[in-house]
């Protein structure tokens, strides 16, 4: 027991210390292993184990005695990482006669945004390193124009992360130069660029190095191993970031802003196979809806299912016509009744679903309120996926999907009639929950936990809306 209990304390001695360590000890060790390093390093941020810790501090204070005679299994522990997970490398068709430094480089998996990740990271442990990162605190709202102590601390802050380019040091006045890094940040943060610094954007100000080096390796890791196994084309849904993309061939034909499910009734994650598109839907209102959102609307306005455009049913399918007041009056009752919505620009579905079967009712669709893809915060559907360019993906599905493309031309300017149309094959559906990467133009983007799944215990990483549901950004 007290055996165990030493080692346990000395792995987290090992851990600190490694969590810790500055890129001038890095520096300090032989080029031939700074790959290798980087590799161990991301794997161990992303799950940490007392090998890992071990390994690690072999590398960058270990002996070059004792970095020798570890290095096989060292690369052989950083190939296994990805191998257990199901990710090919260069590594794997490495030989003998491979010079050290061209094998720890062929440990890098062949993805286009690992160096991107791997350069944030170091950074981000250097900030570790040597900067303190006291929590700012606020009273109220800083604004532009405004003046406060902590104007100070911000700027020093966003400098140090990238996103000032100037160091305004000593200054409390909250300056233009400090509105447009303040803006920067609130944009790869996914919080409205306002200028405003409220509580959710003092939150991610809050989030410790550490805290983002752990975030976006693990993220890394997810995406890097699910998108090694996905075939093409497919449809992929990023439910935090509120985005959309539709691969095919390996590259993006196209990108869209997506509304997804609130807090309380969430976008699941999940993988389906698009097997129908749907022309001028009607809508079913599912019950759990309908008892929570239309039944007490009616009991407000009996014309609500007229004025909607709804027709009531009974369980035998027969129509069924009341008067408001009578309508009002079903509406406080069990309301054995089946409701749906007629097809037309009203229609909650607007022009186009993409079906596929779940069973949790949730599918792809259009909107009536395209307003709403303006909100920079877009958890505000029911469950299902609302699409921006709605138009934009139909007309990819007819021109490599739909089966009846005569039909499909001939009711382009036809809004009331439903009509289901069958696909040559399904597409893939992927909904997943990543909240940091790095993006094409090498900024590292950070999202909210919408819905609580991260695990507080593991990242010790919130989310604002944990702690304060202000929407001031």
């Amino acid at each position: 027991m007290f055996r165990k209990l030493k080692l346990s304390v000395n792995v987290c001695i090992i851990s600190i210390l490694l969590l810790c360590m500055s890129p001038f000890v890095l520096a300090n060790t032989e080029a031939q292993y700074e790959n290798l390093t980087q590799h161990l390093q991301l794997q161990y941020l992303a799950e940490p184990t007392a090998q890992r810790a071990q390994y690690l501090a072999i590398l960058q204070m270990g002996s070059a005695a004792e970095q020798l005679e570890y290095i096989d299994n060292i690369q052989q522990s950083v190939a296994a990482f990805w191998h257990n997970k199901q990710v090919s490398l260069p590594f794997d068709s490495m030989d003998n006669t491979t010079s050290l430094r061209d094998k720890n480089i062929a440990l890098e998996p062949s993805v286009d945004d690992y160096l991107g990740v791997i350069n944030d990271l170091r950074k981000l442990m250097w900030l570790s390193q040597t900067q303190d990162w006291p929590a700012i605190t606020l009273e109220g709202l800083l604004r532009p124009g405004d003046r406060h102590p902590s104007i100070k601390q911000i700027n020093q802050r966003l400098w140090l992360l990238g996103d000032a380019y100037e160091y305004l040091e000593d200054e409390i006045d909250y300056q233009p130069a400090l509105v447009q890094s303040v803006k920067r940040f609130q944009s790869r943060h996914g919080l409205k660029t306002d200028a405003v610094i409220g509580p959710k954007t003092l939150f991610w100000l809050n989030q410790t190095p550490q805290q983002r080096a752990s975030l976006l390796a693990k993220s890394f890791v997810e995406k890097t191993v699910y998108l090694s196994q996905l075939p093409q084309p497919y449809l992929l849904i990023n439910i935090p970031a509120f985005q959309m993309v539709l691969v095919d061939q390996n590259q993006v034909v196209l990108a869209s802003k997506v509304i997804v499910g609130k807090s309380y009734r969430q976008t699941p994650v999940m993988t389906g196979q698009i097997s129908n598109i749907v022309i001028n839907p009607t809508w079913t209102v599912p019950r759990q809806l309908l008892r929570k959102d239309i039944l007490p609307q009616v009991r407000s306005n009996g014309a609500y299912f007229a004025d909607r455009h709804f027709d009531v049913f009974d369980y035998e399918g027969h129509r069924v016509d009341k008067t408001p007041q009578q309508w009002q009056q079903a509406a406080t009752g069990k309301f054995p009744y089946r409701v749906v919505q007629r097809p037309g620009s009203g229609n909650a579905l607007g022009r186009y679903k993409f079906h596929f079967n779940n069973d949790q009712s949730v599918y792809l669709h259009d909107t009536p309120t395209p307003e709403m893809f303006a909100h920079v915060e877009r958890d505000i559907s029911s469950g299902c996926v609302r699409i921006e360019k709605v138009q934009q993906l139909a007309d990819w599905f007819a021109n490599h999907l739909v089966i009846d493309k005569r039909t499909w031309a001939h009711l382009q300017s036809n809004h009331t009639q439903t009509q289901w149309f069958a696909l040559s094959s399904s597409l893939p559906v992927h909904m997943v929950y990543w909240r940091a990467w790095v993006d094409e133009q090498h900024v590292a983007q950070y999202r909210d936990d919408i819905y609580q799944l991260t695990p507080a215990e593991s990242m010790k990483l919130l989310s604002h809306k944990a702690i304060n549901n202000d929407i001031v950004q």
